[in-house]
């Protein structure tokens, strides 16, 4: 409920709300009525001012189009009139050439027919000519004809002849090549007979010089053997043990000079550990760096010793002592188990019991120093080429570590690169939708001038005047006065 006051009376009453808005409907009713008079009389005062302005302007129009069209008329007479004279001399012109060129194509007619009998009775001429020709050239082909037919037969006996004599030197030249070559394949079979006795003697030849090498050989390692037991059998043991020594020193110094110019090789006499080795082996390079180094044990005994030791018996005392000298190998040159066809053998490697250690008869004290020393220098190599590879490793890993820390930042990098290219993205985003709104509001505001526009083109006279009946019976009379003026009412 809403309460009134009355501004004549003072007295306050109360209204409902559908009683409230009937009382302001009212109001706003009759405000809007007096604004909508207001505007009517505005409008119908501008409407007659505009009125007498199309007015004036549409008199202006239609004198000034009036005096357009007659000085256009005007031009258009003179212009048809220019165009009748050219078109009746151009007519005559054209009538007179006319007639030249009906005379000349006459003329030419008639010279075209005469040249034309001309040239049939020439051509009738050529043709009896060619065809005269023609006879004696075919009367010229039957001869040649009958020529080339008889001598063709003539060539043919010839060529007849010819292939039969051919065909006969050609069965005597294969039976002599048969003949050949039944002699060549006897010649070379005796050859061959001849090549295999001779092999087969050569072979004889062979076996027995290879048996008489093997017999002498065979004897002379019987001989060396007899030669040592004697030596054995009339040293001790201590003197044997010597000998051996004493050879291997002799095979040693024989190839100093030449094989082992930087090796030093000698007894080991440095006792403080309570044992000692017979000999150290040692080698070095230019450099000084060693390329290896053995420890030798020299065993021998005679046949009349009492006791008659194994070469195993020697491995555990060597390899201490290999140890405790440092020494990369430890080899032990024996004479001990003359029987033993294991040791016999060549160079025995017992590195399953005791660490690098071999035994090797005394015949081949050298043989294992070189395949020691080969092996050590191709150790050598390949230990250089792995420090080689150890320090190009070290330079892939400082380059990875190089590159891990590039690819680190790279990263690091391209995350706020990221990051602010996402903003930026963001920013674009949001200025396009601003944009848009804008364009948005200004489409709409360009919509809503198109329908003021609309609205102004369908205001006509007529549509003003529909309750007007004053403002209808003036432009009546308008009309009847002028009725140029009713396309003012639209």
């Amino acid at each position: 409920m809403n309460e009134i006051k009355c501004p004549h009376c003072g007295k306050a009453f109360k209204v409902d709300e559908a009683g409230f808005a009937d009382i302001l409907k009212q109001v706003r009713d009759h405000e809007f009525e007096q604004e909508l008079l207001e505007r009517i009389t505005m409008m119908e005062k501008d409407k007659a001012s505009a009125v007498q302005l199309a007015e004036a302007n549409a008199k202006n129009e239609l004198q000034a189009e009036v005096a357009k069209k007659e000085a256009e008329l005007n031009e258009i007479k003179a212009g048809q009139k220019l165009a009748l004279s050219q078109l009746e001399s151009k007519k005559d012109e054209e009538l007179a050439e006319l007639k030249a060129k009906l005379q000349s194509i006459e003329t030419e007619k008639k010279l075209a027919v005469t040249e034309a009998v001309g040239e049939v009775a020439k051509s009738i001429d050529e043709l009896q000519a060619s065809a005269t020709r023609k006879d004696a050239e075919i009367a010229e082909l039957k001869a040649a004809k009958e020529l080339a037919l008889s001598q063709l037969e003539f060539k043919k006996d010839s060529e007849l002849s010819e292939l039969r004599a051919k065909l006969q030197a050609t069965e005597t030249e294969k039976q002599l090549a048969v003949t050949e070559a039944v002699n060549q394949v006897e010649k070379e079979r005796v050859e061959l007979a001849g090549k295999l006795q001779a092999k087969d003697s050569e072979k004889q030849l062979l076996e027995i010089s290879l048996k008489d090498k093997y017999e002498t050989e065979l004897k002379s390692k019987d001989e060396m053997i007899a030669y040592y037991k004697d030596m054995k059998a009339r040293l001790s043991t201590k003197m044997v043990g010597e000998t051996l020594e004493q050879h291997c020193e002799v095979e040693f110094e024989k190839l100093r000079a030449t094989g082992f110019k930087h090796a030093e090789f000698g007894k080991d006499n440095d006792a403080s550990s309570g044992s000692k080795g017979d000999y150290i082996y040692r080698e070095s390079d230019d450099e000084g760096n060693e390329i290896i180094s053995i420890m030798f044990e020299m065993k021998n005994e005679g046949d009349e010793t009492a006791t008659k030791k194994k070469n195993e018996d020697f491995f555990k005392e060597l390899d201490k002592d290999r140890l405790e000298k440092k020494c990369e190998y430890a080899v032990l040159v024996t004479l001990l188990e003359a029987d033993n066809e294991l040791y016999n053998s060549g160079i025995i490697d017992v590195s399953h019991k005791h660490d690098k250690m071999y035994v090797v008869r005394p015949q081949f004290f050298i043989p294992i120093i070189t395949v020691l020393r080969n092996a050590a220098l191709n150790s050598m190599r390949y230990k250089s080429e792995l420090a080689l590879i150890r320090s190009q490793n070290v330079d892939i890993t400082n380059f990875e570590r190089d590159l891990e820390a590039f690819k680190d930042g790279f990263a690091r990098n391209y995350d706020l690169a990221g990051r602010k290219f996402a903003a930026a993205i963001t920013d674009i985003d949001k200025t396009i939708n601003l944009l848009q709104r804008t364009k948005d509001e200004l489409l709409s505001s360009e919509n809503n001038l198109r329908l003021a526009n609309n609205k102004i083109q369908d205001v006509t006279v007529k549509r003003l005047t529909k309750k007007n009946p004053t403002m209808a019976a003036k432009f009546a009379e308008l009309k009847q006065t002028d009725p140029a003026a009713d396309t003012t009412q639209g």
